[in-house]
C-alpha cells in the first residue's frame, strides 16, 4: 500500500471512530436520568479519557447539539438535536414500522392482530392484519372507541401517567359496552394495576360479545403512550389460558414497536 492510501485508510477509520465517539456521548447525554451530566461522569460511563470527551462535547456544542450552563460546566441536549428528533418522529410512518409485528403475531396465533392509537380520553384502530381462519376477528378503522373497556383500551389507559389516569377516572362514566364490560372505577383500578404488573392487558367481551384479546402499550420517544398492539379473535379460541399464552408475545412486540420509536426503558437505561 502507497503512504498516499495508507494515511487516507488513516484518515478514513479516524473519522469513522470519531463519530462513533460522538454517537456513543450524544446517547450517553440524551438518556441520562439526570437533567444534564458533566465531562467527568460521561468520560467514567463510556471509559473514555476526559480529554477526548471534552474534544467530542466541544465540537457538539458549537454545531447546537449539545447546550452547557456555563456555572456548572454540566451539558444537556441542545437546539439542534431537539430539532433532529422532532424531525425524525414527524417522518415515522408508525403502522409501516408495526406492520412486520403484526404479521408475526399473526404467524405465530393465526389470530388477527391490531394497531391502535390514542386520541385523548379514546383510542382508534388504524392498521390490522386478518387471522388466516375462517372464522376470524376483523375491527373497524378510524372509529373512536373509549379508554375503559377492550385489552387495547386498557393497555393504553395503563400506561398513561398516574395524573391522567386519575383525572379519566374522575371524570369518565362506565356506560357498560357489552354485559362484561367493567362497571366500577374501584374494580378499573384494580385491572389498571394488574395490567401495569404483568404488561399487558386482557378483555374476554369487555367491548365487544363474543370477543377475546390481549393488548399491550406502544410508547414513543418522550415515553408518552402512542398506542396499543393486540391480537384478538373469537372468545371461543382467546379464553383466559390462551390471553396468558399471548400475552408475553405481544408485549415483547409492542416493546419492540417502542424501541423503534425511539423510546428507552428506565430497564434499558
Amino acid at each position: 500500500m502507497s503512504n498516499e492510501a495508507a494515511a487516507v485508510g488513516q484518515e478514513e477509520s479516524g473519522s469513522s471512530s470519531g463519530i462513533e465517539r460522538a454517537v456513543q456521548i450524544i446517547m450517553a447525554v440524551a438518556t441520562t436520568e439526570e437533567p444534564d451530566i458533566g465531562i467527568s461522569e460521561l468520560a467514567r460511563q463510556l471509559s473514555l479519557s476526559k480529554a477526548v470527551v471534552h474534544r467530542a462535547v466541544r465540537t457538539l456544542v458549537a454545531s447546537g447539539f449539545f447546550a452547557v450552563d456555563e456555572r456548572t460546566r454540566r451539558y444537556r441536549l441542545g437546539p439542534v438535536a431537539v430539532s433532529v428528533g422532532l424531525t425524525a418522529m414527524a417522518k415515522m410512518d408508525v403502522p409501516r414500522i408495526a406492520a412486520p409485528h403484526l404479521d408475526r403475531l399473526v404467524t405465530e396465533t393465526r389470530e388477527t392482530a391490531t394497531l391502535s392509537v390514542r386520541f385523548g380520553d379514546e383510542r382508534m384502530y388504524v392498521s390490522q392484519v386478518l387471522s388466516p381462519q375462517e372464522i376470524r376477528m376483523s375491527v373497524q378503522l378510524g372509529i373512536l372507541y373509549p379508554l375503559y373497556a377492550g385489552s387495547s383500551s386498557k393497555a393504553i389507559l395503563a400506561a398513561m401517567p398516574p395524573e391522567e389516569t386519575d383525572r379519566y377516572l374522575r371524570t369518565v362514566h362506565l356506560d357498560p359496552m357489552t354485559g362484561s364490560t367493567i362497571r366500577t372505577k374501584d374494580a378499573l383500578r384494580r385491572e389498571l394495576d394488574a395490567v401495569r404488573e404483568r404488561g399487558y392487558a386482557i378483555s374476554l367481551g369487555e367491548r365487544q360479545a363474543g370477543a377475546g384479546s390481549v393488548a399491550a402499550a406502544v410508547m414513543d420517544a418522550a415515553g408518552r403512550v402512542y398506542g396499543s398492539l393486540s391480537v384478538c379473535g373469537p372468545v371461543t379460541r382467546i379464553g383466559l389460558e390462551e390471553a396468558h399464552d399471548y400475552g408475553e408475545l405481544v408485549r415483547d412486540a409492542a416493546a419492540e414497536v417502542s424501541r423503534s420509536l425511539g423510546h428507552r426503558s428506565l430497564q434499558a437505561r
